[in-house]
C-alpha cells in the first residue's frame, strides 16, 4: 500500500509542494509571532519583540496561509474533486484551516493594535490566541501526514 501512495501525476507536484510549503512556513511564523508576542508582554524588549510578532504574523504567516490555501484547493480538484468520498484527514484539514484564518486575523488585529498603543496585554491576548492556532495546525499536520 505504501508503495501505491508513493506514485501520483507529476501534475501533482507543484500544487503538492506549494500546500506544504505553505504550512510549514504558516507554522514556523506563527510560532515565532507566539513566542515574541508572549515574551513581549513580560521582557524588557516589549517594542521590539511586539514589532516582530506583529510582522511575522503580516509578512510571513498571512502570505504562507494563503499559499497553503491555493495549494490545498488545487490539489483537492486534483486528487478528490470527482465526487469521491473525503478522507478524514481532509475534514480535520479544512476545519483547522478555516477556524485557523479566523484566529490568524484576530491575532493579526490584537497585535497590531498591542504595537501602537504598546499594549502589554494585547500583546499577551494575541500570543494565547496564535498558540491556539499553531496547536491546530500541528493537529492537521499530524492528520495529513499519518492519515488517520
Amino acid at each position: 500500500m505504501s508503495a501505491l501512495a508513493s506514485i501520483r501525476p507529476d501534475s501533482w507536484n507543484l500544487p503538492l509542494f506549494l500546500h506544504v510549503l505553505g504550512a510549514m512556513v504558516l507554522v514556523g511564523a506563527a510560532a515565532v509571532g507566539s513566542v515574541s508576542a508572549l515574551a513581549a508582554a513580560q521582557g524588557d524588549q516589549g517594542v521590539f519583540l511586539r514589532r516582530v510578532s506583529f510582522r511575522s504574523f503580516l509578512i510571513v504567516a498571512l502570505p504562507a496561509y494563503i499559499a497553503m490555501r491555493i495549494g490545498a484547493e488545487w490539489m483537492y480538484s486534483k486528487e478528490l474533486g470527482d465526487g469521491v468520498d473525503e478522507p478524514t484527514w481532509v475534514g480535520i484539514g479544512y476545519i483547522t484551516a478555516d477556524v485557523g484564518a479566523g484566529l490568524l486575523l484576530i491575532t493579526l488585529i490584537l497585535s497590531g493594535i498591542a504595537v501602537r498603543r504598546g499594549s502589554p496585554g494585547l500583546s499577551r491576548a494575541a500570543g494565547v490566541v496564535s498558540l491556539i492556532a499553531v496547536i491546530a495546525w500541528l493537529v492537521a499536520v499530524w492528520a495529513m501526514g499519518g492519515k488517520p
